[in-house]
Formats: C-alpha cells, sequence, structure tokens
C-alpha cells in the first residue's frame, strides 16, 4: 500500500472542507500515511458570468479532476456527489461515499423569515433550473435571478441586497459555518434537492484495489444505498442540465426499505410530474430505475422533449 496518497479537489471553501475531511478520516485510519490536496481549476470555476445550464452543467466541476486521476497525477478525487454525472470516465469508479449530511434546500434572507413571506414579485437568487422549476410551481409570480459564484459570494451577494432571498443546499451552508437572520430548512419531501446532494463522493481508479481497500471503511452503506437510487433514477430519464430533475431517497424500518421521491418539470414548472416509489433497499438501482420508468409513462419524456427543443 503507498504511504504517500494525492487527492484531487477544486479550491473553492467548500470543495477543500470536503477535501480535508477525508483526508483527516484516512489519517485517522492510518497515521503513517501521508496526504497531500492537488487543487485543480474546472472550467465550472473559471467561468462564472453564464448559466451552467448554458455552458455544459454541473461535469464542469469534475472534468479537469477526474483527467488527473486517470493521469496518475493524482490517487483520488473528493466530489459533491450532485456534480458527479451519472455515467463516470471510462476507467473511473465511484469508491466510497461518506454519510450524507442534511440534504435539504435552505431558504435564506435579509428580510423575510420563510418562503411563504415573499411579498409578490419579490425576487430569489438561484443559478439551478430544478430550484428555479420548484418555485415558479408553488409561486408564478416570483421573480428568478440567475446566481453563481461559491456558497460564500452567493450570501455576501444577498447581504448587499441583490435579492430579496436566495435557496442553497443547506449542507454546504453549515459545513462552511455560515447563516443569514432569516434560514428556512425547505421539507425535502416536498421542495425535492438535486440527486447526490448532501453526499460527499471518492472517486478512484476501478483497477486501484489497494485504495479501493483502503477507503472502504469510510463508505457509509445508507449513503450509498440512497444516493444510488437517486443516480439511477437520473440516469434512466438521462437527464441533462436543460431540464428540471431532482429524486430524494431515504431508508425506512431499520435500512430494510427505501422510498424515494421524484420529479421532472418544465423550465417555467407549469408541466410538473412526480411519484414516490417504495422497495427493498438492496433493490435501490432497480428502484430507481422504475420511478423514471413510472414518470416517463406519466408525461416526463414529453416535458423533457419539450425541455431539449426550447
Amino acid at each position: 500500500m503507498k504511504k504517500k496518497l494525492t487527492i484531487a479537489t477544486r479550491g473553492s471553501q467548500l470543495a477543500l472542507w470536503q477535501a480535508e475531511l477525508v483526508k483527516n478520516r484516512l489519517q485517522a485510519l492510518h497515521s503513517d500515511l501521508e496526504i497531500v490536496l492537488d487543487i485543480v481549476k474546472t472550467q465550472g470555476d473559471l467561468i462564472l458570468d453564464q448559466p451552467l445550464h448554458e455552458i455544459g452543467g454541473k461535469g464542469l466541476f469534475i472534468k479537469e479532476i477526474e483527467e488527473h486521476v486517470l493521469s496518475g497525477k493524482a490517487d483520488l478525487a473528493v466530489h459533491s456527489i450532485k456534480d458527479m454525472q451519472t455515467e463516470l470516465e471510462t476507467g473511473l469508479i465511484l469508491g466510497a461515499c461518506l454519510e450524507r449530511e442534511d440534504p435539504s434546500d435552505l431558504f435564506l434572507s435579509f428580510k423575510y423569515p420563510t418562503f411563504e413571506d415573499l411579498p409578490q414579485g419579490a425576487t430569489i437568487g438561484t443559478g439551478s433550473l430544478r430550484r428555479k422549476a420548484q418555485i415558479l410551481h408553488r409561486r408564478s409570480d416570483l421573480k428568478i435571478a440567475p446566481l453563481r459564484g461559491n456558497v460564500d459570494t452567493r450570501l455576501r451577494k444577498l447581504e448587499e441586497g441583490e435579492f430579496d432571498a436566495v435557496i442553497l443546499a443547506s449542507a454546504g451552508v453549515r459545513r462552511l459555518g455560515l447563516s443569514a437572520p432569516h434560514m428556512q430548512t425547505l421539507d425535502p419531501l416536498s421542495f425535492i434537492p438535486a440527486v447526490g446532494q448532501g453526499a460527499i463522493g471518492i472517486e478512484i481508479r476501478e483497477d486501484d484495489y489497494d485504495l479501493m481497500e483502503l477507503i472502504e471503511p469510510l463508505n457509509h452503506r445508507e449513503t450509498q444505498l440512497c444516493v444510488e437510487a437517486e443516480r439511477s433514477f437520473l440516469d434512466r430519464l438521462q437527464g441533462d442540465c436543460k431540464t428540471p430533475i431532482a429524486a430524494h431517497a431515504y431508508l425506512i424500518d431499520d435500512g430494510v426499505f427505501l422510498k424515494i421521491h421524484g420529479f421532472v418539470a418544465s423550465l417555467d414548472g407549469k408541466n410538473y410530474v412526480r411519484h414516490m416509489l417504495e422497495g427493498g433497499a438492496t433493490d435501490s438501482y432497480l428502484i430507481g430505475t422504475r420511478l423514471a420508468d413510472f414518470l416517463l409513462m406519466s408525461g416526463a419524456g414529453s416535458i423533457l422533449a419539450m425541455n431539449e427543443g426550447r
């Protein structure tokens, strides 16, 4: 086994926090292990003046990082799983999922206590089509303004008055210890999170068996099963960055069964198909694909086609 490992990561405050978490947990298990960070600039970090769905989607945050792992410059990569494509680069696998943080979305404002308190015509900042569709599905009177940048940058823009409120992932805000005067956790069963939201993934080369064994203790079974269901749902839909799609899975009955809620929506939130499915937890992949098939039969296919042709 190697005595030195290199972790590839983005250089944002949140990405570094996540990479340091993995580094510290591995060193706690193997005190003689030297671990260094390989900080990679991705296209998603460099292009900040355009919406993600117009420049290639969330995969822009991991492409260069994956290249470092494939080339051997790094041994493993640490990602927010919600940024990962469902189909990884050939030669790479998702080796472990750390225990998931709160997967919900978080409403933040300096003016209004809750989403329901927003006045007619209020402006919400978000760069997510998924969030936009769910906001407009609830409140078609609200205005959606594009918002890019790291978590702290987004909160600074909120404080400076560019928006009446923003919606961010709870996990990122909590991990960085950030806050706003008014914060409301949005119920993930009604305001469905992004696939993999709140979960940290470790990506490695598929033939690196020593490293696979090394990171295995970091894998959290419940998170792994839920993430697998959500990602199979997205994969079956062949969802891309142009369509609002979301899924939220969780275990019930002491981990024996898994429930997954999912939706597909038009960009304006008017056409909205959602459903829930339940099954044995060990069939997580199959449950996700079955939910996708049900939504496709219930109108999601036409919504996907409509969004593609916009």
